[in-house]
């Protein structure tokens, strides 16, 4: 390739590179709804402190399990935002050798960060299955079919998404150590 041809080229692809810092506001955007899901667990906990004499044993056990719910859907948060960012954007030195880093950071990437996020939401649609079974009786009977189908969905995909990360792995294992 010529002198001429090359200047273009490495120009458009290092602001394809450069591209992937779009992705940042996405980033900052979900931490600001990670703010809203801790004033959405703030005012529920008071709600559940302030009334707890007149609650019945099965209200207490739904409002925790919302409560879990939004720590859960918060730690998915986590997930996407740190994972995501190091993932596609860039290092996160400032973490680096930080003793709250977390464990699975350190190897971390879009196969993981996908089998993360699945075993995540199914845990979510658990707690959400879960809530839909105390309160039956007060739920149509369609909803909760619907929800046993979504929830199985989820294990179904998640099941087959840690499938073919394995067989995937296993490939460029395979590929490696041909060229060795």
């Amino acid at each position: 390739m010529g002198i001429l041809k090359q200047k273009p080229v490495k120009a458009m692809e290092a602001f394809i590179f450069w591209s992937r810092w779009l992705q940042a506001p996405l980033y900052l955007g979900l931490i600001v709804a990670q703010g809203a899901y801790v004033y959405e667990f703030m005012h529920d906990l008071i709600h559940l402190v302030v009334r707890i004499g007149d609650l019945s044993e099965t209200e207490v056990m739904l409002i925790v399990l919302g409560l879990i719910d939004v720590v859960m859907i918060a730690n998915l948060l986590i997930m996407v935002i740190i994972g995501g960012y190091e993932t596609f954007v860039s290092r996160l030195d400032a973490v680096e050798g930080h003793p709250d880093q977390p464990e699975w950071l350190s190897h971390v990437n879009a196969g993981v960060l996908k089998v993360k996020l699945s075993v995540a939401l199914i845990s979510i649609s658990a707690i959400h299955l879960l809530r839909t079974f105390i309160n039956a009786d007060k739920v149509d009977n369609r909803v909760i079919v619907a929800q046993v189908v979504i929830h199985t969905v989820f294990l179904i995909s998640a099941l087959a998404i840690a499938w073919t990360d394995k067989i995937m792995m296993q490939t460029l294992a395979l590929g490696s150590n041909e060229n060795h």
